[in-house]
């Protein structure tokens, strides 16, 4: 797949990070397998001014690793994409490809690990390895923004890229955390398939964490 031309090297991205052996030579496996996939970091996505930030876990092997652009082509983008459609964050409720001209509105989606892992598992140190690259993006949110962090290892790594002590906040869906300069942490459970299909998290759940971040940021109401 041809690598968008806008894709440089900097704090926040490299397109051409292998830092990490396990994941870089992984990645070449599957690109040997599925030559169309992006196979390469992946890169945030949203608008580079936004007040909200999502913090995902990794690439999924045939989502965001195969279409380049986070939580899109995998189960657990499509409640994440029609929920910040339903709450004015995206101008469209699906994500089909990077392609599209879906945009995010007043938010970016990014994650702990930009690379896909085996089992989508990354060790600490992967994710460790990354944080730098977390901790410059989370740099330009603005006093008085928003995080909402999927899952527990998203959750630690967004309060060591903002650094805070994990310790001191404990993960739990629908918890929220004040952090300096106003800044709050929104936990959910990750959208994964395995939890909405377990129903783990229901999308009235994640509705109500959205709801919470909203209120916080003074977002319009959603439609109901």
């Amino acid at each position: 797949m041809t690598r968008p031309l806008s894709l440089s090297a900097s704090p926040i991205y490299d397109p051409q990070c292998r830092r990490c052996p396990r994941l870089a030579s992984f990645l070449d496996e599957v690109q040997a397998e599925h030559p169309s996939y992006f196979c390469a970091p992946v890169p945030p996505f949203g608008d580079p001014e936004a007040r909200l930030v999502i913090v995902g876990l990794a690439p999924g092997m045939h989502g965001a690793n195969a279409s380049g652009r986070p939580f899109t082509g995998d189960h657990a983008g499509i409640i994440l994409y029609h929920t910040l459609h339903k709450f004015g964050f995206a101008t469209r409720p699906q994500s089909t490809s990077a392609a599209d001209d879906l945009r995010l509105v007043n938010a970016r989606i990014t994650n702990a690990v930009k690379c896909l892992p085996p089992e989508n598992k990354p060790t600490p140190a992967e994710v460790k390895t990354c944080n730098g690259y977390l901790a410059a993006d989370l740099a330009t949110l603005p006093d008085g923004g928003a995080v909402l962090a999927l899952g527990r290892i998203a959750h630690d790594a967004a309060l060591r890229a903002l650094g805070e002590a994990p310790a001191r906040h404990p993960f739990g869906h629908a918890r929220q955390h004040a952090l300096a300069r106003g800044v709050a942490l929104f936990d959910s459970y990750h959208c994964s398939r395995y939890n909405t299909n377990t129903r783990r998290l229901t999308a009235q759940m994640f509705r109500d964490v959205f709801d919470a971040v909203g209120g916080y940021l003074g977002a319009p109401e959603p439609v109901r």
